[in-house]
């Protein structure tokens, strides 16, 4: 699952409302609302039409739509540490 925190932050500060961006995107605020909840994913003519209105640098696509959303747990001990540590180890191999 991507992470749009930063995306949000950025509606929010150049539409003030997601249905205001939603608007200007031509769609509607469920649309909008799937897609910043990852029920929906981005297509990317979506993507260069959303940069292009934000006024984000195409340098930044990266950072507002391909951030994975990292949850934050706490672990009970450090065998399930080593557990997790490991098996993310050889996803990333």
């Amino acid at each position: 699952m991507f992470d749009y925190r930063k995306l949000r932050k950025e509606i929010a500060n150049k539409f003030k409302t997601q249905a205001a961006f939603a608007q200007a995107m031509e769609w509607s605020e469920r649309t909008l609302s799937l897609k910043l909840n990852g029920k929906r994913f981005w297509k990317q003519p979506e993507i260069c039409k959303a940069i292009h209105i934000l006024e984000v640098p195409a340098e930044s696509i990266q950072e507002y739509f391909f951030t994975y959303y990292v949850q934050n747990i706490e672990l009970k001990s450090e065998v399930e540490k080593d557990s997790i540590l490991a098996s993310a180890n050889q996803e990333v191999q």
